[in-house]
């Protein structure tokens, strides 16, 4: 098995794990032949290689990843990885501090956005959890 093999291998458990299976197996079942190969390079890079990496943990990726996505306005993935700490362990004070840093170092529009994109997200995670 090639390296690039091992690491997807790799990239697939730990992107279950943070994000879920229902995640990825949509995910997997709305990949064409257009977008494998975009889907391939995330699973080996994102998650086989830089969220596989024990330096440090998952709570803290999350922070990080929360915060990055939202400094940078991308709103989607702020609400999937939101989402995903469920499975991660980043708290919901863990995710106002990350947007208070995101507040002074990219700005506050940046942070109001996310915030609003992260209490309607709690607000569909308590939904789902009291059905």
């Amino acid at each position: 098995m090639s390296e690039i093999s091992k690491r997807y291998e790799q990239g697939m458990k730990t992107r279950r794990s943070v994000l879920g299976n229902a995640h990825v197996d949509r995910a997997e079942a709305n990949k064409t032949p257009f977008d494998a190969p975009f889907q391939e390079l995330i699973t080996e890079a994102a998650w086989g290689h830089v969220w596989s990496r024990d330096t440090i943990t998952k709570r803290e990726r999350s922070m990080i990843t929360i915060a990055l996505l939202a400094a940078l306005g991308n709103h989607e993935e702020v609400a999937m990885h939101v989402r995903a700490t469920a499975n991660t362990g980043a708290s919901r004070d863990d995710i106002m501090e990350a947007l208070l840093h995101v507040a002074i170092y990219a700005g506050v529009p940046r942070a109001n956005h996310a915030i609003k994109i992260v209490k309607q997200t709690f607000d569909e995670m308590d939904k789902e959890r009291e059905q």
